[in-house]
């Protein structure tokens, strides 16, 4: 296993933005997020679907989300998917900061034809996934459905975040996958919703996440 350096962070004043680099001897990372975007996106993993799925979290999560990302695609997608994750839950931790006035807790049920998902995240500070995709198929393109849980588990590790993944129903392992991503974006948007009810408040009774 290689060490990967220490990543590069740049967090843009009084707003929600965060750039981080994160390098290492089996990728070549760079990952910003606006948390108060609208949804735009620039994405090259070099996996088709995944950047498909990574357009599903900036859309519908209302993130600007800019990711390059130069991995070892000729073993496998592994390690690219598993380390944008990674800067990606950096990224987010970075942007939210403090995590004063934000909701905290977020869910969402998304459809897609015959594939439902539910996804509940809360910016709880303590990172854990519990995952549930009886995923129809092991590739979807040149994707490897597998690396789904290795995605979201890199994100909560770094996010700091409690997430709960659940595809409910589902045949196509396209839209059951497709539904995930899009519910995870949804519950996202809705963790980091700034409340005008609690603004400047840590939404915790210790005072801290």
């Amino acid at each position: 296993m290689n060490t990967p350096s220490a990543p590069e962070a740049v967090v843009a004043a009084g707003a929600r933005v965060a750039t981080v680099t994160r390098n290492t001897a089996e990728t070549k990372i760079t990952v910003r997020v606006d948390l108060d975007g609208s949804g735009r996106s620039k994405l090259a993993t070099g996996i088709g679907f995944f950047d498909h799925m990574l357009d599903q979290i900036a859309r519908h999560g209302l993130i600007d989300l800019e990711i390059d990302c130069q991995g070892d695609l000729h073993i496998d997608g592994h390690h690219t998917v598993e380390d944008v994750g990674i800067t990606l839950g950096q990224a987010v931790a970075r942007a939210v900061g403090d995590k004063k006035g934000i909701r905290r807790y977020g869910h969402a049920y998304v459809p897609l034809d015959e594939a439902l998902s539910r996804v509940v995240i809360d910016f709880s500070g303590r990172p854990g996934l519990v995952m549930h995709v009886p995923f129809t198929s092991g590739m979807i393109g040149t994707f490897d459905s597998q690396l789904t849980y290795e995605f979201f588990q890199g994100f909560a590790n770094h996010a700091f975040v409690t997430l709960h993944i659940d595809n409910l129903k589902g045949v196509n392992a396209h839209h059951q996958c497709e539904t995930v991503f899009k519910a995870f974006a949804r519950a996202l948007r809705a963790a980091l919703e700034l409340d005008p009810r609690s603004a400047g408040v840590i939404p915790s009774t210790k005072g801290s996440l």
